[in-house]
């Protein structure tokens, strides 16, 4: 095996004891809370109340307690527990665990609520709980709060005694006292926007970004050129219009020049060069056979046509 694990991994992580009591405070006040339980993913559309407390011990069978869930409301939330069931990917299946199955609803019970973990313990997605050994994975799993909380009456009741109340601080805590809320009102936009609060704000600081001090390339800058050069708007109009101006009057010369008048003033100049040049090409020949002729009658002496070449 590549890479085994180590006997000195560090597979747990010391937690400050009244930390962990305050997670699991916050824990149970989150599910006490319905958006939170909803947008962790529970079906409690039908559940009457939040924070739910049923008697559940009365029950002796399982089928008695699946009874009892679905008349409290917890119907839905059981059936997406059983569709969510699938086969686990990869290796772990192998690994006692081939399973995957989505969290139900947590049953909080108390010692005198024997029955409730037996009759529990064979329901898809349901988990039991004893209430003074709350369980900090199991109300928030995968670190997420709302787990959707069923307490007993008897285990409802004995929360204050566990973790005390705002006046009272918890007995079974070891003196553990309740975080207290820091705000009563916890819209900020109100108490931002309110007059009390906008009455002693200072005014809004305005100061210039620096890069905007910075020198600017005037030619790429048109704000900075028109600083340099007063006339740089007017000249950059101007421009603008004859280059527009340069555009019509090419269009007009080249229609001008495939219309019927600019194709014959084309054929008249061409007709006209090669005549010129059909003057010069015999002009040329004339001369060659003049000079060729005098050259023959020994008119032209090339000797010394020749010395005076080399002496120039």
């Amino acid at each position: 095996m590549f890479a085994p694990l180590r006997t000195w991994r560090k597979w747990h992580r010391k937690v400050n004891t009244k930390q962990k009591r305050h997670a699991v405070a916050a824990c149970l006040a989150a599910s006490a809370c319905a958006p939170l339980v909803l947008a962790r993913g529970h079906r409690v559309n039908a559940v009457p109340e939040l924070p739910m407390v049923a008697n559940l011990n009365s029950h002796e069978s399982t089928g008695a307690m699946l009874s009892a869930l679905q008349t409290f409301g917890a119907t839905a939330d059981l059936a997406r527990v059983r569709a969510s069931k699938n086969m686990r990917a990869g290796q772990g299946k192998l690994r006692n665990a081939r399973f995957t199955m989505r969290k139900g609803p947590l049953l909080v019970f108390n010692d005198e609520d024997s029955n409730v973990h037996q009759n529990a313990r064979n329901l898809p997605g349901v988990d039991t709980c004893n209430v003074h050994r709350l369980n900090l994975l199991q109300l928030a799993p995968g670190g997420h709060l709302g787990r959707f909380v069923i307490y007993t009456p008897s285990a409802f009741a004995a929360l204050d005694n566990i973790f005390g109340t705002a006046t009272k601080a918890g007995v079974e805590k070891g003196g553990y006292t309740l975080n207290r809320t820091s705000m009563e009102c916890a819209d900020l936009a109100r108490i931002i926007n309110s007059d009390q609060v906008q009455s002693r704000l200072r005014e809004i600081k305005t100061s210039a970004r620096t890069h905007d001090k910075t020198k600017k390339n005037p030619l790429k800058n048109r704000q900075m050129m028109q600083k340099v050069n007063p006339n740089a708007k007017a000249a950059i109009a101007a421009e603008v219009k004859a280059q527009a101006a340069r555009k019509v009057s090419r269009a007009a010369a080249i229609k001008e020049k495939r219309s019927k008048a600019g194709v014959a003033a084309q054929r008249l100049r061409r007709d006209r060069f090669n005549g010129v040049h059909s003057g010069l090409v015999s002009a040329f020949a004339d001369a060659d056979a003049l000079l060729e002729a005098e050259r023959k009658a020994g008119l032209i002496d090339e000797d010394s046509s020749e010395e005076e070449e080399s002496d120039e």
